[in-house]
């Protein structure tokens, strides 16, 4: 995946594996970041394209902690998008018919199609971050580095059959984190969003990082990186990701198909002859 500079300055970087070596938050750098409404219409118009020529897919695969914003994220990126090749969904940890299947069956059927663009709300990373806190097998069960693998080797198959895959943490602190806990049982708006299940996160909160440090680092790939996202806050994470996406966008779908002529001149005809001038 080719990046420019700016994209380039959020990527993980193997030599630095713990999320403490990132950003949570760029201090004063709010009017050097790229123009949140300018990369929304980009994503809007280049998603189009996209749509338009059938032949490119892009899958933007959203993770961290709990509150760590990935919803917001997700309804800002879709803002100017064709709801007609865009499609979001969300992956909690596997219950039901998904224990029983590998662990990549139940993302496959949600995978975008050639023309669309696809974000999720965690994925199939889950099953080597989540899933190693909160196992759905017997523990001695699992095999870490054959996931591991598999994951890799299932990323580089879809990029080579023509699948985009950005891939964003947002890096959320742990004061923050504590913040917009509070803020779910605070605000009305919020409170449907509260389980139980957020407190067990914040309880096994360095646990779950030191599993998501460590699967990042094995799923990193020149074809499908990791972005490392400062998540404190949203109004910079979100022209972060928005640029990143509508600079790859672009990239796969710089132009609406070529028309024909004479397809474009026989349809006239059928429309002149319905009587369509």
């Amino acid at each position: 995946m080719k990046l420019s500079a700016f994209a380039s300055s959020f990527l993980y970087d193997p030599g630095k594996p713990r999320f403490r070596d990132y950003p949570t938050f760029l201090d004063g750098h709010d009017n050097s970041l790229p123009g949140l409404e300018a990369s929304l219409d980009q994503i809007g118009e280049y998603q189009r394209r996209l749509w338009a020529n059938q032949s490119r897919a892009v899958l933007l695969v959203a993770h961290g902690p709990d509150t760590s914003g990935k919803d917001s994220l997700i309804r800002t990126l879709a803002t100017y998008a064709d709801p007609a090749g865009f499609h979001a969904w969300s992956f909690s940890r596997p219950r039901g018919a998904e224990t029983r299947h590998d662990f990549l069956w139940r993302v496959t059927p949600f995978l975008p199609g050639f023309g669309q663009m696809v974000a999720f709300n965690r994925s199939h990373h889950e099953a080597v971050i989540a899933e190693r806190v909160w196992p759905v097998h017997a523990p001695e069960s699992y095999n870490w580095q054959n996931r591991y693998r598999s994951i890799r080797n299932f990323e580089n198959h879809l990029v080579e059959e023509g699948t985009m895959v950005i891939k964003v943490w947002l890096n959320l602190s742990e004061d923050e984190h504590r913040q917009r806990l509070l803020k779910r049982l605070d605000k009305p708006r919020k409170r449907w969003k509260f389980d139980r299940s957020d407190i067990d996160g914040w309880e096994k909160r360095r646990e779950y990082e030191a599993f998501a440090e460590e699967a990042i680092a094995a799923t990193h790939t020149e074809q499908a990186p990791w972005f490392i996202v400062p998540g404190d806050r949203k109004p910079q994470a979100r022209p972060i990701v928005a640029a990143i996406l509508a600079e790859q966008l672009q990239k796969l779908a710089p132009e609406y198909p070529k028309e024909d002529e004479s397809v474009l001149k026989e349809y006239r005809r059928l429309l002149a002859k319905s009587g369509v001038k």
